[in-house]
């Protein structure tokens, strides 16, 4: 089970940097339910590792990668996904 408490730092998916690793800890869909099951079908399950491969010149979208593969996200999207860091 992952627990806030065994990670130093945690952030939205959309603050971190490029070359930033963590794992999924939660999600803060404001009762977009589409959302997140939209997210859960891509293989955003809390406890997967997730790396910031990229952030685009103009800071939108973000590469990422997730579960061996690479998908973009708007940073709209991933202000809702909450990633502890070691």
């Amino acid at each position: 089970m992952v627990n806030n408490d065994d990670f130093l730092i945690i952030k939205n998916l959309d603050e971190l940097d490029s070359g930033d690793e963590g794992t999924i800890l939660s999600f803060n869909d404001n009762g977009d339910v589409e959302l997140k099951r939209h997210l859960l079908g891509m293989g955003f399950v809390k406890g997967s590792k997730i790396k910031m491969e990229k952030i685009a010149p103009l800071g939108d979208p973000v590469k990422l990668k997730l579960k061996g593969y690479s998908i973009s996200l708007r940073k709209n999207e991933a202000k809702n996904i909450k990633i502890g860091l070691v």
